[in-house]
């Protein structure tokens, strides 16, 4: 099993080959690859994306069936689904390395800049809890310059909503907790651009729980 630096070195090494368009022959559609995964798996990172349709993480980091633990939901928030997905990955499948991912023009994000800006009643209660979990994170910008500049707040309230969900992790579980103790995982945030295709991670892989 990849160590977090040896993991995270992998998914820098593979998004280069996605962004530069040259995929390894490692392909998603491998049938002996699939033969070897019947029985068990063994996903050297775990990553946390958003559903968007734009942002499929194993095209994104090059990787094939197997290499990747993914878990996608809207805004790429934690909850407690999401969470005991995550436990699952990294105790009992042994993953070394969590990854939050958020992305460009993220229409979570933006919906909970606009709720915040002109709060909309009619929304379903679904969705209202998704943009419930992101609000946190965006209405602290709102106390800034950046107040009066929705592309801005969209912006800077992307990469804030990463770093509270991975803050989340960090300490909303006594598993991951206690495997970030004990040096096995390592839990770092990213943000993929869609448009050039590049994933850039904020932490350093030395991360240590404070």
């Amino acid at each position: 099993m990849l160590q977090p630096d040896e993991a995270l070195k992998r998914l820098i090494e593979g998004n280069q080959r996605f962004a530069q368009n040259l995929p390894s022959e490692n392909g998603l559609a491998n049938p002996d690859r699939r033969k070897q995964l019947v029985h068990e798996q063994h996903p050297f990172a775990v990553i946390l994306c958003c559903s968007d349709s734009r942002v499929p993480a194993e095209h994104i980091f090059d990787q094939g069936l197997g290499d990747l633990f993914v878990i996608r939901v809207a805004g790429n928030i934690v909850a407690p689904s999401q969470i005991g997905s995550i436990e699952y990955g990294t105790a009992l499948s042994g993953a070394k390395l969590v990854v939050v991912m958020g992305h460009t023009s993220c229409g979570a994000v933006t919906a909970a800049v606009d709720e915040l800006q002109r709060p909309e009643g009619t929304r379903s209660r679904n969705l209202r809890s998704i943009v419930n979990r992101i609000r946190p994170s965006v209405e602290t910008l709102f106390e800034t310059d950046l107040a009066a500049d929705r592309e801005a707040l969209i912006r800077f309230g992307i990469r804030a909503n990463v770093r509270a969900s991975v803050d989340h992790l960090c300490h909303g579980s006594e598993i991951l907790e206690d495997l970030i103790l004990r040096g096995e995982l390592k839990i770092i945030g990213a943000q993929y651009s869609l448009e050039t295709g590049e994933v850039e991670f904020f932490e350093s892989i030395d991360q240590t729980l404070e």
